[in-house]
Formats: C-alpha cells, sequence, structure tokens
C-alpha cells in the first residue's frame, strides 16, 4: 500500500520544497557493478543488497524521495544485453526494495520511466505505439508496486514526453506526474530560446505538458547547474506552474554545455563518461544551485548522473533542512593542521602548519 506520508503534491502545495536523489546508474558503475555504455542495472538482480543500501545512502543524505531504480529497464535497453526474460522481476524487486525503504524511513516512492532511445520525429504510428506500450508496461508495475506518485525523464524531444504523458495518463491516471527533458542540445530557435531536440522551446513544452495532466515540469541531466541555470530562467519567463531542476553535479560551460562535451583540461580528451570527476563541481556549487532554483521559485530538486550523498546533503542543508547525514558536517575547529579549538595540540598545530601550508 502507498505510504501515508504526506504526498508531493500537498507538499507542493503548502509551498514545501521536495529534494529528490537521482543518479543511481552512476553511482553504480563508479563502484564497479554497472557497466558503462549499455548502463543497464543488472546489479538489480545480482546485489540487490546494494541498491537497497544506496536508497538507504540517499535518503540519510536527504532526499525526500525514494525514487525506484528501474531506469533503462525497459525493453529497448533489455534487449542490447540479451535479458529480456528478466525485466518483469528487475522491475518488480526494485519496486519492492524502494517500496520497503520508503515505508521504513517516512519517505515517498517514486516509479520512475525515461528515454526509450526509439523515438524520432519521424517515427511511424506503429513504432511510436511501441514505445506507449513499454512505457505503460513499467507504469503498470510501479502502480501495482505501491509508488505515491510517477517520474519520466530525460526526454530529448517534446514529441516522446507527450507519449509518456499519454502513457501515465492511461495507467496511474490518480497519480501525480513529473516530466522532464533532458537539455543536452543546444537547439535555439529564432529568438534565441533553448528548443527540445524536435524544436519545441522549452517554455512552451512545459506549458503543454502542464495542461495535458503533468503535475511537474522541467529538466534533469544532461547539463551541470551552471548551463542548465540559463534554461530554467527562460522557462520561467513563460511557465509559472511546479517545476522541477535536477542537473549533473558537473561543471558545464557555456563552451562545452553538456557532460557529453566536456573535454579534459590537460590533454583534451573527452571526459564522458569515465572520466567525468576532472569536471565534478564542489559543494559549494550545488549551494549556489540551490541558492538559484530559490530565486526562480523551483521546489522540485535535486542531482542526476554522478550524485553524490555528501552533495545531496549540501544541497538539502542549502533548503535549511537537518537531515541524519548532518550529523557528520565538517568541523574543521578539531583538525589537526587547520583547527581552532583548544583541544587541539598547538605546538604541533603550529609546527606542522608552517611546514606543510606555508611551506616553510
Amino acid at each position: 500500500m502507498p505510504n501515508k506520508v504526506k504526498g508531493l503534491l500537498e507538499r507542493l502545495q503548502d509551498d514545501e520544497t521536495v529534494i529528490v536523489a537521482e543518479g543511481y546508474i552512476f553511482h553504480f558503475e563508479r563502484r564497479g557493478y554497472l557497466k558503462a555504455g549499455p548502463f543497464v542495472p543488472e546489479v538489480i538482480l545480482e546485489h540487490p543488497e546494494l541498491v537497497r543500501n544506496a536508497y538507504q545512502e540517499f535518503v540519510h543524505a536527504g532526499s525526500d524521495v525514494v525514487l525506484a531504480f528501474t531506469y533503462y529497464v525497459h525493453r529497448e535497453k533489455m534487449r542490447l544485453i540479451g535479458r529480456e526474460n528478466d525485466i518483469l522481476k528487475m522491475n518488480k524487486d526494485a519496486l519492492r526494495m524502494a517500496r520497503e525503504v520508503a515505508d521504513e524511513t517516512g519517505t515517498l516512492m517514486a516509479g520512475n520511466i525515461c528515454n526509450t532511445n526509439l523515438y524520432t520525429p519521424e517515427n511511424t504510428k506503429e513504432k511510436n505505439s511501441n514505445i506507449k506500450d513499454m512505457f505503460k508496461e513499467q507504469i503498470e508495475w510501479a502502480v501495482d508496486g505501491g509508488a505515491d506518485y510517477m517520474v519520466a525523464e530525460t526526454f530529448l524531444h517534446y514529441g516522446e514526453a507527450v507519449i509518456a504523458l499519454e502513457a501515465m495518463n492511461e495507467c496511474a491516471k490518480d497519480l501525480p506526474k513529473v516530466i522532464a527533458f533532458s537539455p543536452v542540445a543546444s537547439v535555439k530557435d529564432e529568438s534565441g530560446r533553448y528548443c527540445t531536440t524536435d524544436n519545441v522551446p522549452y517554455g512552451e513544452a512545459c506549458t503543454k505538458l502542464r495542461d495535458a495532466g503533468a503535475d511537474v515540469v522541467g529538466l534533469n541531466c544532461g547539463r551541470g547547474p551552471a548551463t542548465m541555470i540559463p534554461i530554467l530562467e527562460q522557462i520561467r519567463e513563460i511557465y509559472q506552474g511546479p517545476m522541477c531542476a535536477l542537473p549533473l553535479p558537473y561543471r558545464t560551460t557555456e563552451k562545452e554545455p553538456s557532460f557529453m562535451q566536456l573535454s579534459d583540461p590537460q590533454n583534451g580528451e573527452r571526459l564522458f563518461p569515465l572520466d567525468l570527476e576532472v569536471a565534478s563541481c564542489s559543494r559549494k556549487d550545488i549551494a549556489q544551485f540551490g541558492e538559484k532554483c530559490k530565486e526562480l521559485n523551483i521546489k522540485y530538486v535535486g542531482l542526476c548522473c554522478g550524485n553524490l550523498a555528501c552533495q545531496t546533503r549540501t544541497l538539502a542543508e542549502t533548503f535549511g533542512r537537518t537531515v541524519p547525514a548532518s550529523r557528520y558536517r565538517a568541523d574543521m575547529s578539531l583538525h589537526c593542521i587547520f583547527g581552532t579549538d583548544d583541544k587541539v595540540d598547538k605546538d604541533h598545530r603550529e609546527q606542522v602548519h608552517s611546514v606543510i601550508v606555508n611551506d616553510k
């Protein structure tokens, strides 16, 4: 049964901020349990205890939501790795563990669907019907698994987002719906507005989806805070409804606006996907992103691929939260070199400080 905790829409209606930790794909690739390239979370079946632990870790860091790890567990991705027969169990197990952790921690559980990598604007009706069927089966599993609301995300095309919303309206009509575009490409119209890959300005796309039944719309993935914020600002000029913003925690730039374009400053080689740590955001970067979300009145905020628990904690604390992980917030007053507390040995501190920090 769904949680008896305060729902997503009730929180937003009460002007509360909802913190959402995403990024499980990169989390497990870094830990050595997921293959870059196909990016299919086989870890759900092979090491379910680690998936449960990741859910718990992000809640500990301040996430209000356990996002079920069903991203890229759709038929097209499963076909690529030859595990079509495992699709039901993989979805069901990820949803079950998410529901259990949400119940244990008093948080919300969200079902998750994503881009299929099959959509183009030139698709036949039959191909789009197949895409919709892929969405519908995952949505139905999420509803059966007790999801409190649905997330559909990382859409490059407005057209595919529309199909996803239609599927959610049909299969999860009573659940709140969040839809997010991934602004990887730098498509602009004649007036300089950023657009989806099929040339719909993001502000208009969000407005249309809201009118068609989405409850929260916005952006996730693709870009770091620095290059996502200008698009969020453009959306806010047109769309005033509930909005989501979940960038990557990487230092994307105007010259290299997406994480797929980032290059190594030392050798110019592409960083995606294995060397992105070179461009990681600092915790101050994350705090600044949170402050910008406050300015734009964005109430559904989080971090996507590359997210670390410490970054989620920083984001939560930027919104005035004290979360379980706040117990371990840095206290440099007790550091052996930089400490200022009287309990730190003064002679050792000063001698080492002069040698290491001042290099004398």
